[in-house]
């Protein structure tokens, strides 16, 4: 499926090791920097108790919720270790410094 590209900012809007939280229509996506040139991006809701995941702590390719410190993949959205479950990973994309989401799968999953 050709996705459309929507600008978000810059990566030098987000901190190394941290996140900033884009509002969309449909969800709230928290994108994290990762390392120098590294950006994911899912959807800013906990799994456990919808804590806001762009307030957690950053650690290699995760975050640790806020509230009950549950640890969420930012690769697969999936959480880790003996909890169980997951958010949407949201496309991402980094193209010389400035990030693009695609919106599509947002919307296609919110209306399912």
């Amino acid at each position: 499926m050709d996705m459309n590209w929507y600008p978000i900012g810059d990566i030098s809007d987000i901190p190394l090791l941290g996140a900033r939280c884009v509002k969309t229509p449909h969800m709230k996506i928290a994108v994290f920097r990762t390392d120098e040139h590294t950006v994911h991006a899912i959807e800013n809701r906990c799994p456990h108790k919808g804590g806001p995941l762009s307030e957690g702590i950053v650690h290699g390719t995760a975050v640790t919720c806020p509230l009950h410190n549950w640890v969420i993949s930012l690769e697969t959205g999936r959480a880790l270790g003996a909890d169980e479950g997951e958010v949407r990973v949201i496309p991402i994309r980094n193209e010389d410094g400035k990030l693009f989401i695609a919106l599509e799968n947002v919307m296609l999953e919110a209306a399912e």
